[in-house]
């Protein structure tokens, strides 16, 4: 799941708007950030195998420690801490910690049962919707559209700015998603890896897009 992450943290601006939308992007995909970091430098596996799932041609050998339950909890604590150091407020910091483990239990739903509980033998768990496209199509698509909608709803953009910003977000993010299925498998792990750190980009641009919408007037 991808665009499903973000869409989460745009219903999380709406719950609590002070937070920047960057903050929230980050929580939501920090296990994604961290994964092809992990994979460059070894500690972790994929394995490329078009076919694997009916949406993806990737098998994850494994990725305990940017996707295990248990370092996901910790990976959200350390979040949430940084985000209090960094003068978030108590309530908006503990919602980045959820935002953190909500991206575990998105993935326990696309995935198939790949996702380890901790680092080491582990039982792992997925309920495989990527193994099939029209339902991964449906849920995650309608989950994007939703959080979209709840962002939007509330705020107007300042200037033409924002607009572009916003929905060149918007448009990226769609499109990496759906190439995901459609393009050609990665020739090798490591350009995955590279390909993979895009995902850097998504915050701060989230970040400048937030920057340039306000509240409407009540």
């Amino acid at each position: 799941m991808f665009v499903g992450h973000i869409a989460v943290a745009m219903i999380a601006k709406r719950a609590r708007p002070s937070p920047s939308l960057g903050w929230y992007v980050a929580a939501a995909t920090t296990l994604d950030l961290l994964w092809p970091i992990f994979l460059l430098i070894g500690i972790e596996r994929v394995t490329i195998q078009p076919g694997a799932t009916a949406f993806g041609p990737l098998i994850f050998d494994a990725y305990p420690w940017s996707h295990s339950l248990l370092m996901v909890i910790v990976w959200a604590v350390a979040l949430a801490g940084f985000a209090r150091w960094r003068k978030v407020d108590g309530a908006s910091a503990v919602l980045i910690g959820a935002l953190v483990v909500s991206h575990w239990v998105l993935d326990y739903v696309t995935h198939i049962a790949d996702l380890p509980l901790w680092p080491g033998v582990s039982p792992r768990l997925g309920l495989g919707l990527w193994n099939s496209v029209p339902g991964t199509l449906i849920v995650e698509g309608l989950l994007w559209i939703v959080g979209i909608a709840l962002y939007l709803q509330p705020r107007h953009a300042k200037s033409w700015i924002g607009r572009v910003a916003f929905w060149s977000f918007v448009t990226t993010c769609t499109i990496v998603w759906l190439a995901g299925h459609w393009s050609a498998p990665p020739p090798d792990v490591r350009s995955l890896a590279w390909f993979a750190m895009i995902g850097w980009v998504a915050f701060p641009w989230a970040a400048w897009a937030d920057r340039n919408y306000v509240l409407d007037a009540k």
